[in-house]
């Protein structure tokens, strides 16, 4: 029950039914408020219990400084909390555990249960092994069941022995997008009451459901394990930038063009930690659809959040997919009451404003490693001469030109080249150079969540094929829409047939090319490759194209909507400028241009208003958690406390809680702390933890063998998340990882000074030398350390290694916050410096004092660095709030919830 200070509870009638909400206007300055920061307001009014959340906090918001920098910390209780199994397995994991070590402690393990829903889809799993045929999709997820038995056992047992948690089995979508389509409630009804639909997420693209106005966002799975026992999220009331939308998308463009455009222009501006919110007359013009893309890019450019407010628009969507005529009625009306419905032409305050005219939007792409490096597509080609040769040797001939001309136009002179000779299975041959498009992928749910340019990509399908046009040879051409909406639309419009015939088969129905599951190239592809050391590509519909992420074949990466995937599919090659030179000829021999097979905005309209309907959301929708014969045959322990299997490869019962007292142990200063690795700028969670493929000769890898796993039988990174022995040995062993320590070096590698000379070890076997000498271990990193997805494994991974603090030139939210989870000291150098300026060579031997100030229940602003080495500075400490401090001091946040909870 809420305090209800401000007299705030009041009744909201709708139809035949009446609810509870609390009333936004009973706050004095809540007019003036973004969006967002209304859904905050709310919910402090309907929690407030005078302890952890009070009148002076919801004063707090109702006075908001939008010019003041963040100081004023919040307790933020979400709704609901979704997952995606690889970060949803190790979150049950954790609970199963947590369970066992309440018991220990003498405590009622039942109160170990979500007291929120909680949901979790499986969507990470499929790999997309075949392609290119009508059986890709069943054989794949055959596979599937076969690698992932254990886990999806696991999640099974998860579901009957936790109240509030349902699991959307494999083969149905892509998390983000089941969630828009059938989970988002947008306005939530529960216990009588009615308030703004608010959750957070296990992956960091959960932003996309803010394009349906429900404020979330992704966190570790660490901070949403809490979330589902009850503890609020411990945030800063933060400031909030403005992005104007005027104007309309002009023909030809779209909103993949629209969000590389803003992901470009938000992460110039720098949106870090802050909330993005869209207002102006462009936003009424922008489709839920297009706004959802908008939404799911959020972690691109950096921001909390990138929410739209609600409207007719948002109604039109819940309609559209099904949800019932009460439920609409319901947020209609809500959003009217308490002034959360779009006013086009209202400004609210922002702390920040940028605007952005629609029709100045131009076809773009992004890569060849980052989301923001935005490049206009009529200069890609140009940009890719440029961009390539910083991923081949300095040596080669230059100029040549890379294919045939019947094949593709000729490469501009002065690119570096080196043809390579591929025998296909049937005999035949082509030749492939640096830029071969290797892997074109229709994925993630980003862009598959929108029809418009899914219905483009599949016409661009048609058109080519009508030309007599198909793939190059050499392309592993996949598709993976986010729910079968997709294909049901495709069906009903005839498509299908021609997407298969340029080779875009479905291959399942998750995220693959975009986590990292595009599976192996083509054999004779891969060895081609490899032997020749090519600078190939690949190009997807995704929001990640870091590197070492999407096949460990392919060096550069690029981000592009549907039909540019097909087009470039087409051509093959990104030495292609696929804005003027021809993707190949016709049946007479003649040359067909983008433009040739590139829909009208009017096709497009008309496919997708023909094609697309509420029944289908209906039918795909109508069962959604029961799973097919081969989930439900799935045998499962029974019990509130799992059965762990010793000879489990993929879960495991972890070590947080061993040893583990109801007192906390005072925080300690560090001392005598060796660098385990000392790392560049933009250093991404998939540098840290990757989720692609297991090397064979990685510790991982080894582990696997030694418990009598074939090399096939690895599965992914992401796949193990369950099984921390795992995980500690994937920490840092990113294929693309430059560790400075050892230069000259890629992957999981770094010196190991418990051995004279410190000679040139992998990480994990370093981390274990270090520990039995009990020395502790400290990373040093650049810019931006930790952007990319909500990993909570990067920062267990880190902590299991033996890291007890990490030294960045600045931090993604997420990442900093999953440090302080597992009572690792997050630190930044002082502004201005970095290693390099301070003389850092990762040698040193570092001492970390002032730490010790935490036990006194003050939280110091810096602590003292020394080395061995006469480098001294004072290290600016990242814990932010005083509840982060809380998990600080418990040792981390599990271990801090689980404590709370036993003394309840």
């Amino acid at each position: 029950m809420s305090a209800n200070s401000f007299d705030a509870r009041s009744t909201l009638r709708v139809g035949d039914e009446s609810y509870e909400i609390f009333k936004l206007d009973k706050v004095e300055g809540s007019a003036r408020l973004p969006y967002s920061l209304k859904v905050l307001l709310e919910n402090l009014l309907r929690t407030e219990d005078g302890a952890n959340i009070t009148a002076d906090h919801i004063r707090a918001i109702g006075g908001w400084d939008s010019q003041a920098q963040p100081s004023q910390e919040i307790q933020f209780t979400p709704a609901r909390v979704i997952m995606q199994d690889f970060t949803g397995v190790p979150c049950v994991v954790d609970l199963a555990t947590m369970r066992e070590a309440v018991k220990e402690l003498g405590g009622d393990p039942a109160k170990i249960n979500p007291l929120a829903p909680a949901e979790l889809v499986i969507d990470h799993s499929v790999i997309a092994d075949k392609f290119g045929t009508k059986d890709a999709f069943g054989q794949n997820v055959e596979l599937e069941y076969g690698r992932n038995k254990e886990r999806y056992q696991f999640l099974r047992w998860g579901q009957t022995a936790f109240d509030e948690f349902k699991v959307v089995p494999p083969g149905t979508g892509i998390v983000h997008q089941v969630n828009i389509e059938h989970l988002a409630r947008t306005v939530m009804v529960r216990n009588g009451q009615a308030y703004p639909d608010t959750l957070v997420g296990t992956d960091s693209h959960t932003t996309m459901v803010n394009g349906l106005g429900v404020l979330g966002w992704g966190v570790g799975g660490i901070e949403a394990e809490a979330a589902m026992l009850g503890q609020p999220v411990s945030m800063l009331i933060p400031r909030v930038v403005g992005f104007k939308l005027t104007g309309e998308l002009k023909p030809g463009t779209t909103a993949t063009d629209l969000v590389l455009t803003i992901t470009e222009m938000l992460r110039k501006h720098g949106v870090v930690g802050k909330f993005v919110e869209f207002y102006g007359e462009g936003v009424a013009a922008t489709s839920l659809a297009n706004r959802a893309t908008i939404g799911n890019m959020s972690p691109e450019f950096g921001s909390t959040a990138a929410i739209f407010p609600i409207d007719d628009e948002t109604l039109n969507y819940l309609r559209l997919t099904g949800r019932d005529a009460q439920q609409v009625a319901l947020v209609e009306a809500y959003a009217k009451e308490q002034g959360l419905w779009l006013d086009p032409k209202a400004e609210p305050d922002f702390s920040e404003k940028l605007e952005l005219d629609l029709s100045t939007v131009v076809p773009s792409i992004a890569g060849p490693k980052r989301p923001q490096d935005r490049i206009v597509l009529a200069n890609a080609a140009q940009q890719f001469a440029q961009d390539v040769r910083n991923y081949v040797s300095d040596d080669e001939e230059a100029g040549k030109e890379s294919f045939p001309a019947s094949d593709a136009p000729a490469s501009s002179n002065g690119v570096p080249t080196k043809p390579t000779t591929v025998t296909a299975p049937d005999g035949s041959t082509y030749e492939i150079d640096h830029g071969a498009v290797t892997v074109a992928a229709i994925t993630s749910c980003t862009n598959t969540s929108n029809p418009y340019v899914m219905v483009a990509a599949a016409l661009v399908a048609k058109k080519a094929v009508e030309k007599g046009l198909t793939r190059k040879p050499w392309v592993k051409t996949t598709l993976a829409p986010g729910s079968k909406v997709v294909t049901d639309y495709f069906d009903k419009a005839g498509l299908t047939p021609y997407l298969d015939k340029v080779g875009f088969n479905l291959v399942g129905y998750g995220c693959t090319t975009c986590i990292g599951n595009s599976g192996p190239l083509p054999e004779e592809v891969s060895k081609a490759v490899n032997d020749n050391d090519l600078a190939v590509t690949s190009v997807l519909s995704g929001n990640r194209n870091f590197e070492g992420r999407i096949n460990p074949d392919v060096k550069m990466n690029y981000l592009a909507s549907p039909p540019l995937v097909v087009a470039y599919a087409i051509a093959g090659s990104m030495k292609v400028d696929i804005t003027k030179d021809a993707l190949g000829t016709d049946q007479d021999g003649k040359p067909v241009f983008l433009a040739d097979i590139w829909p009208s905005e009017a096709e497009v309209n008309d496919v997708v208003a023909n094609a697309i309907g509420e029944d289908m959301f209906n039918k795909s929708y109508q069962d959604v958690f029961a799973g097919d014969a081969q989930w439900q045959a799935l045998p499962i322990p029974t019990g509130n406390t799992f059965e762990w299997d010793s000879e489990s490869t993929y879960v495991r019962k972890p070590p947080y809680f061993e040893g583990m007292t109801m007192e906390t142990t005072p925080v300690e200063d560090i001392t005598g702390a060796r660098v385990l690795a000392k790392l560049g700028d933009s250093v991404t969670t998939d540098h840290i933890s990757p989720a692609g493929a297991i090397k064979a000769d990685t510790p991982a890898g080894k582990y696997l063998t030694e418990h009598g796993i074939e090399r096939r039988d690895f599965n992914s990174y992401g796949s193990r998340r369950g099984n921390h022995e795992v995980m500690i040995r994937g920490t840092f062993a990113n294929i693309r990882l430059r560790n400075q320590i050892a230069p000259g070096t890629e992957g999981g590698y770094t010196r190991d000074f418990t051995q004279a000379d410190g000679p040139v070890s992998f990480i994990y076997d370093a981390s274990q030398n270090y520990q039995a000498a009990g020395t502790p271990l400290a990373i040093l990193a650049g810019k931006e350390y930790g952007s990319g997805s909500s990993r909570d494994w990067a920062a267990k991974g880190t902590a299991l290694l033996g890291v007890k603090a990490v030294i960045a030139e600045s931090y993604e939210r997420i990442h900093r916050s999953n440090l302080i989870g597992m009572g690792v000291l997050p630190l930044q150098f002082p502004e201005g410096q970095n290693a390099e300026t301070l003389g850092l060579t990762g040698e040193e031997t570092f001492s970390f004092t002032g730490v010790t100030e935490l036990n006194n229940g003050t939280t110091p602003r810096t602590v003292k660095v020394t080395t061995d080495t006469g480098v001294e500075f004072d290290g600016v400490v990242r814990i932010d709030t005083p509840g982060e401090a809380d998990y600080y001091r418990n040792g981390g946040i599990l271990q801090y919830v689980l404590r709370s909870l036993i003394r309840k």
